[in-house]
């Protein structure tokens, strides 16, 4: 019989550092990640961005899931701190350090889905290169900046929050779809780069996930504003497009990222585990 690991479906003793954490599938790691013992870093824009046309995660949402988290025993270090930022992270790095010590884990799970909705030759640049300097961009800055650290202590996890998008075409949904492509490869290379060194480096590809109040979650409902769908009939709509009859939870998509955060999936790098309902299947 194969015995199971000591530290399985653990974190205590670990950090974790979250990106885009002040609400939707990001809070959801981040109580997850809470529950199961990590110290937690934390961070958002908590701000708008010019050109993307829905409200993005505030400073108030950040602090909500910051104390939510400590409830459940975790310390907790925040920051208001955009992805695009290179120097703004590496700041962040010290304080992560210096109140932490070297992270364990990072999640990737800030990005955008707008501004979309155009084919692909009517889209502006500058909505191409938005997309792309967040949506994989910013993990790219996130792991450059952090990654270093794990690979001297060789063990650490990174976990980047991709799509189906990144598995499949979406129609006028280019520069997304593009974005979160190549989040995919920037996982199976940095796979490659650092499996020498004990960290693993994976993808979660969540489907539709639903908006759910207690995350305060949006992005579903800007996906079904790009695509001109009423808001009173999205949910439906979208469900009726699973295998599986149902959406993803804020939960499911943070259940896949705990396991490849812990010892559970010692052995797993490179991967894409996908969370759809069913939906890529076809």
């Amino acid at each position: 019989m194969t015995a199971v690991h000591p530290a399985e479906g653990t974190l205590e003793g670990r950090t974790a550092v979250i990106t885009g954490a002040a609400r939707g599938a990001g809070r959801a790691c981040a109580l997850a990640f809470a529950a199961h013992g990590a110290d937690l870093v934390l961070l958002d824009v908590a701000a708008g961005i010019p050109g993307v046309p829905y409200p993005l995660g505030s400073e108030s949402q950040l602090a909500h899931t910051a104390d939510a988290c400590r409830r459940q025993g975790a310390d907790v270090l925040t920051a208001a701190v955009d992805v695009r930022d290179l120097a703004a992270l590496t700041e962040l790095r010290e304080r992560t350090h210096d109140r932490f010590g070297a992270p364990h884990v990072l999640v990737n799970n800030a990005g955008v889905v707008a501004p979309s909705g155009l084919p692909l030759h009517e889209t502006p640049e500058e909505d191409w290169q938005l997309m792309v300097d967040i949506d994989l961009g910013g993990a790219w800055r996130a792991t450059k900046v952090f990654a270093p650290a794990m690979v001297e202590r060789r063990s650490g996890s990174i976990v980047n929050i991709a799509s189906t998008a990144g598995l499949v075409g979406y129609r006028n949904f280019a520069g997304y779809v593009a974005a979160k492509h190549g989040l995919v490869g920037l996982t199976k290379a940095g796979a490659l780069d650092y499996a020498s060194y004990g960290v693993r480096v994976n993808a979660v590809c969540p489907g539709n996930i639903r908006d759910e109040p207690a995350m305060d979650g949006r992005m579903l409902s800007e996906v079904a504003r790009a695509l001109d769908v009423p808001a009173a009939e999205h949910e439906e709509l979208f469900t009726a497009d699973q295998p599986m009859n149902t959406l993803v939870d804020p939960a499911d998509v943070a259940a896949a990222a705990l396991w490849l955060a812990g010892d559970g999936s010692r052995r797993v790098t490179g991967t894409t585990l996908t969370v759809d309902a069913g939906y890529s299947a076809r």
